[in-house]
């Protein structure tokens, strides 16, 4: 019996080789290359269909905001690979708001902001140059301009036509983003004098002047004193909103937007993120407050207890302020034997009623 099962094991171990042998002998299917070595037959190639590698589009570091709208009298730069009769080349716009270019001719450039006319140019010269890229500066500006960086809803670079005051402005570039800080940075340059505001400081080392200013008092007042006629070469920049931080024995550790509060008290801070969680220590409650121009931080320590009884006075959180409520290990270890009591009552008692 032994010996047949022997022979059976055997035979079966040819027939599987024959079978495999007969597979790899095969030829490759006509159309379709052979699989090399080390490489799944059943994925094609990697270089299958390959497609050609995008060029990345980098701006130069003087070009201006995309949204800055060009007129009459902007001259402009004009880069584009491959192009020489335009390449690294300056044009003015004409009068009429057209600009003339060889190889394109006259072509309406006036009322276009930087981004359209070089999508429009990009377009046009696909028909000499394959892959044209083009980049425009603008040189020289029709008046002078005035600057809007940060959280704006349209920063930019915009002219300063007429006399135009600082809501003016913000009105005609669409406002603060939500998330912006309500107060606004001015830098002026020197020669064009001190702003003039009683809170303005001037810097006669970078020759000029700058001052920070409320937008809730440029809301609130008629005609609020911080509405400054602009200057050429202004820059007015926001931040975006000032923030605390709050972590730890929380219900929800966050970021609190102060908005347009230059403070916010602990109380209202810890209501916002959820109160304290169980375990919190509420006689220790740490906050770390930056110290200016440095990277470290100084530690206040408050009792929110008494606060909350009326013993003490809420204390202020101010921007970038963290606000750090620790774990109260002795409130722990009670709760953790409290819950193993609970849960070992019924044993407790079956113990005590058997005795």
């Amino acid at each position: 019996m032994l010996q047949i099962k022997y022979h059976w094991c055997l035979r079966t171990l040819a027939l599987l080789s024959a079978a495999t042998f007969l597979i790899q002998a095969q030829p490759p299917n006509p159309g379709q290359p052979a699989p090399a070595q080390g490489q799944n037959p059943q994925r094609p190639p990697d270089n299958t269909n390959p497609q050609p590698p995008s060029i990345p589009r980098e701006l130069p570091q003087d070009a201006i905001r995309p949204n800055y709208v060009l007129g009459p009298n902007d001259q402009v730069l004009v880069r584009a690979r491959d192009v020489e009769e335009i390449n690294e080349k300056p044009f003015r716009i004409d009068a009429e708001g057209n600009i003339n270019l060889p190889l394109l001719g006259r072509i309406r450039a006036g009322g276009m902001t930087v981004q359209e006319l070089e999508t429009d140019l990009d377009r046009r010269l696909r028909e000499y140059v394959r892959e044209p890229q083009v980049i425009i500066t603008v040189v020289q500006f029709r008046s002078e301009p005035v600057f809007f960086v940060g959280a704006f809803r349209n920063p930019g670079i915009y002219p300063l036509q007429g006399r135009r005051t600082l809501v003016e402005m913000l009105t005609a570039i669409g406002g603060l983003q939500p998330n912006a800080s309500r107060h606004i940075k001015v830098t002026r340059r020197a020669e064009y004098g001190s702003i003039p505001l009683p809170n303005a400081l001037d810097d006669p080392e970078k020759k000029i002047s700058t001052v920070e200013i409320s937008m809730g008092s440029l809301r609130e007042n008629v005609n609020p004193a911080e509405d400054i006629l602009l200057q050429p070469y202004d820059v007015v920049s926001v931040e975006r909103a000032e923030m605390v931080y709050i972590n730890g024995e929380v219900g929800r550790v966050s970021g609190l937007e102060l908005g347009e509060r230059d403070s916010i008290s602990i109380s209202q801070a810890l209501t916002l993120s959820g109160g304290f969680a169980r375990d919190a220590k509420r006689d220790r409650v740490r906050v770390l407050r930056p110290i200016e121009n440095t990277n470290l931080r100084a530690e206040i320590e408050i009792d929110v207890k008494r606060i909350y009884e009326g013993k003490d006075n809420d204390f202020p959180l101010l921007p970038n302020d963290l606000l750090y409520v620790p774990r109260s290990y002795k409130r722990t270890v009670w709760t953790t034997i409290g819950q193993l009591a609970v849960q070992n009552l019924p044993f407790i008692i079956a113990t005590v009623a058997l005795r």
